[in-house]
């Protein structure tokens, strides 16, 4: 056992070190963690239409879902809805650029703008209408003579995006044409290839023209880019992103080997006391919480989900009083410990593991570099994972499809995330589980402690 740490500590921590000080991903996870407020609008939104009309459909409570208020309501929530997780990579791709521009110590404000105008113009900027009824002659010939591209079965709309285009799906573009625009950007503000204002001028318009020069030129890079692809394949670049990169990975994160493999590194990274959901938190989220908002949001229009695990997943199954679960360690203590050591923690870590806030009993107890609850600190999670995600993908349990704050409560956590019932008793049974695994090393940690006491 001490060799395999010692191992991991050479080999494995520095690694993990090194990632979590990589400037662009800690831009990546920030501008992520930045949308939070406009996600947690939208989830709100479908949580509350769910309640108040999809299960009513269902128990066919029709004379209540057709009421002035429910339908009221519902009209709100789908203003919400368009205005927030519709739309959510215009949002992510100006976080994005924010973060990344002021991790480089260069202007936040400006390189969010570049970001958002780099996005926009990767993003196919046209909307189809195909039509069930053949379009007459003469209709076709008026929405031609209007500037509409028109045939007997569509209409295409040309300078007009489609919300489609502008949420989840288009993530990957926001990221990688956000990231070129911001690149040059920051490359020729540190080169100081800037229009340089007299000390009298404001700050706000000195910084303005400050950004002139290389705020145009990333843009241009970025033109320069999308119109050459436009013009060898006849495709917008973000619609061949989102196809050829953004998909396959997408249906990648779907599998056991990825899933269990970010399970394991969490702990593993959390371990050696780093915060293991921060530095993988751009693959968490750029993954699996790009396939949770396609879920959110298929939800509201109530389609088929995408997709069966998602970044909220994790949350619901496995991070119970956070990560490892540690929640399910204090009771044992609580229950089985006889150290008056570990008692105190757990006492005082308790409250806060109930919100999923696990640094008292990581760092107090500690769970970190401690070697008798290394094993139960790992195996218990990805055991977790691996029952859950078995549950999940059979169908026995209904996919994430809304977004609930961190801090929710484990099993009421489950319950919200899925609107199942079943979700709830699934995260039980995982927390019993975990619970009968960490209970043997609480007992070890005991006989550990009288040995020590007896010899001292």
């Amino acid at each position: 056992m001490q060799g395999l740490m010692n191992w991991l500590e050479k080999y494995l921590v520095p690694i993990a070190t090194k990632i979590g000080s990589i400037p662009w991903l800690v831009a990546l996870r920030d501008g992520f963690i930045s949308t939070m407020p406009i996600t947690m609008a939208g989830s709100l939104a479908t949580l509350i239409n769910a309640l108040l009309v999809t299960y009513p459909t269902e128990w066919k409570w029709m004379g209540f879902v057709n009421s002035g208020f429910v339908q009221g309501v519902v009209a709100i929530d789908g203003i919400v809805s368009t205005g927030s997780l519709s739309i959510f990579a215009v949002f992510f791709a100006a976080m994005w650029g924010y973060h990344l521009a002021k991790n480089y110590n260069v202007d936040g404000l400006s390189g969010s703008l570049v970001s958002l105008a780099a996005f926009l113009m990767s993003t196919n900027n046209t909307t189809t209408l195909a039509l069930a009824d053949k379009l007459p002659k003469a209709a076709v010939k008026s929405f031609t003579n209007a500037g509409a591209t028109a045939s007997e079965s569509s209409i295409t709309l040309n300078s007009a995006f489609s919300i489609g285009n502008l949420g989840s799906a288009a993530l990957f573009s926001a990221m990688i044409f956000g990231a070129i625009a911001v690149v040059v950007y920051i490359f020729l503000m540190k080169k100081d290839i800037t229009i340089k204002m007299p000390d009298t001028v404001p700050p706000a318009v000195s910084k303005a023209f400050t950004a002139l020069i290389p705020g145009i030129a990333a843009l241009y890079v970025v033109a320069i880019i999308n119109w050459a692809f436009t013009k060898g394949t006849g495709q917008f670049f973000g619609d061949w992103l989102s196809e050829t990169i953004q998909a396959p990975l997408l249906h990648a994160g779907q599998s056991a080997g990825m899933v269990l493999l970010v399970a394991l590194l969490v702990q593993v990274f959390w371990f050696f006391g780093i915060h293991g959901p921060n530095v993988l938190g751009p693959v968490l989220e750029s993954i699996w919480g790009t396939s949770q908002i396609a879920n959110i949001t298929a939800f509201q229009k109530h389609a088929a989900l995408p997709y069966k695990w998602v970044r909220g997943s994790f949350d619901a199954y496995v991070w119970f009083g956070g990560s490892g679960g540690t929640i399910v360690l204090l009771l044992a203590i609580l229950i089985f410990s006889k150290r008056a050591d570990e008692q105190a923690v757990a006492k005082l870590a308790f409250a806060p593991g109930i919100f999923n806030i696990n640094e008292p009993v990581m760092f107090g107890l500690p769970i970190v570099l401690n070697a008798i609850y290394f094993a139960p600190f790992i195996i218990a999670p990805v055991l977790n994972t691996a029952i859950a995600y078995f549950v999940t993908m059979a169908g026995w349990v209904g996919p994430v499809k809304v977004a609930v704050p961190w801090i929710t409560p484990p099993v009421l956590n489950a319950f919200m995330a899925t609107l199942d019932w079943r979700a709830a008793v699934l995260a039980l049974v995982n927390m019993v589980i975990a619970f009968f695994i960490w209970v043997p090393f609480v007992q070890m940690s005991n006989r550990v402690a009288a040995k020590e006491q007896a010899a001292g």
